[in-house]
């Protein structure tokens, strides 16, 4: 067997050499020379000649039909290869950010009226169990997410509360991540209100929701790896399900004034609302 090369003639003649045959015709010597490692990879020799169209691609006679059938399976692997990279569009990622900024804003805000009417903010907005549930006053389950006791309550919330809800909104799209955030938040407060309806319970944060928003993007990882499928597939679910819940553990649970079990209601709403979401998609 001739040694493998590739050789880059200067005349223009469309005949092959003797015992030689065509195998393929590129338009640039880059095409040509990609098809021939192919070709030496098969374990046969090539010549790339330059032609009136372009570059020829010669092997030997012999080799032709194994050498085209290699080259044909080459091209139908490579169609869609390298894949098309992915765009960033910062006019995109800064509309995705503007809803988490317009909150941060609203919480702010109140902070500021908070600061001025502490008694009638807390009074009228604050989680209350009692007020909930004997005086049927169900907007406190809203309001409360507004309220903070200090500015390290709020900027504490607010920080987290941009990237969480920033990552919600672009997983779940605008319109239903926020829906899904006040919907499993208001569950959080209302679960953690019915745990504590037998005695005087009050609580206010943005904690709540931000712990809901990692409660769906918890669900939504378990979701999409579900759909995966596989044989120990139950055993990659466990991978976010982890991962949430050590979050949960490290954020949501230290501090004398932390509400550790409005933050454990937050983020299993926000889980079981996802799942419950991703599994009705799926029947339809």
């Amino acid at each position: 067997m001739p040694e493998p090369e590739m050789r880059a003639g200067t005349t223009r003649d469309d005949a092959p050499a003797e015992g030689l045959a065509v195998a393929g015709a590129y338009p640039t010597a880059g095409a040509g020379f990609e098809h021939g490692l192919v070709i030496l990879a098969a374990g046969h020799a090539y010549w790339l000649v330059e032609a009136d169209a372009g570059y020829r691609l010669l092997v030997e006679s012999r080799a032709l039909a194994v050498v085209r059938e290699q080259l044909a399976c080459f091209d139908r692997e490579s169609a869609c290869w390298p894949p098309r990279p992915v765009a960033d569009h910062p006019a995109a990622n800064l509309t995705e950010r503007l809803t988490p900024a317009v909150w941060a804003v609203a919480v702010i805000a109140v902070y500021a009226l908070q600061a001025r009417l502490p008694g009638v903010c807390e009074e009228t907005g604050a989680l209350d169990s009692q007020a909930l549930f004997q005086r049927g006053e169900w907007w406190r389950v809203f309001t409360a997410l507004f309220l903070h006791a200090d500015v390290a309550h709020l900027a504490g919330n607010v920080a987290a509360g941009f990237f969480v809800f920033s990552a919600v909104t672009s997983a779940m799209g605008r319109l239903l991540g926020w829906l899904a955030i006040a919907m499993a938040s208001a569950a959080g407060n209302l679960a953690v209100a019915a745990l504590n309806h037998s005695e005087p319970y009050r609580s206010i944060g943005a904690s709540t929701a931000v712990f809901a928003g990692l409660g769906l993007l918890t669900g939504r990882a378990i979701g999409v790896l579900r759909e995966e499928g596989g044989q120990h597939h139950w055993r990659t679910v466990l991978v976010p399900l982890a991962a949430g819940a050590a979050l949960l553990g490290l954020f949501g649970t230290g501090g004398i004034r932390t509400d550790a079990m409005a933050h454990l209601t937050g983020f299993a709403a926000g889980l079981v609302f996802e799942l419950a979401w991703h599994a009705c998609r799926n029947t339809r």
